[in-house]
């Protein structure tokens, strides 16, 4: 195999660094991993009305400040912009269309909703809906909802 690519997946097995070792052994190109970075979820304003979701999904995602010594010297992790209309069903691919989360399909689609207390998710529900219906979402993140994209936690590891 050329190449490798991990794409939103490598926070979902039990042992990460033997996942990782896998994908290096198959490739004899490039490892490519689309990720997240755990710290930067804080910047989103999800957080504001599902704290524990956000939690649970920094608990479960590598921070990747510097490389396993085995995905090789040559190491980069870029921010990656997501566009306003991204049709993935992760977080952040709504950070302008805050409307969705109050969709239950939405909101079954991420996993961090499902690994969380229900009463914690019902909680945010009701919060953001409340925020929704008196313009105190579109107050504080209005601009969202016209920004083309927005750069958040999505990140780009790549190892040669």
């Amino acid at each position: 195999m050329r190449s490798a690519i991990a794409t939103l997946t490598v926070h979902r097995g039990s042992d990460l660094t033997r996942g990782l070792r896998e994908l290096t052994r198959v490739s004899r190109g490039p490892v490519v991993i689309l990720t997240f970075d755990p710290p930067a979820l804080d910047d989103f304003w999800l957080v504001r009305y599902f704290p524990e979701v956000i939690a649970v999904e920094q608990r479960r995602y590598r921070r990747w400040r510097r490389s396993p010594l085995f995905l090789g010297p040559r190491f980069s992790v870029k921010k990656v912009p997501i566009t306003i209309h991204c049709p993935d069903g992760f977080g952040e691919a709504y950070y302008g269309r805050p409307e969705a989360f109050l969709d239950p399909a939405v909101r079954r689609a991420q996993s961090g909703f499902g690994l969380t207390d229900s009463a914690a998710v019902a909680r945010g529900v009701r919060r953001l809906g409340k925020d929704l219906a008196t313009g105190e979402w579109d107050r504080l993140f209005g601009h969202l909802r016209t920004q083309p994209e927005h750069v958040g936690a999505v990140r780009l590891v790549v190892a040669d």
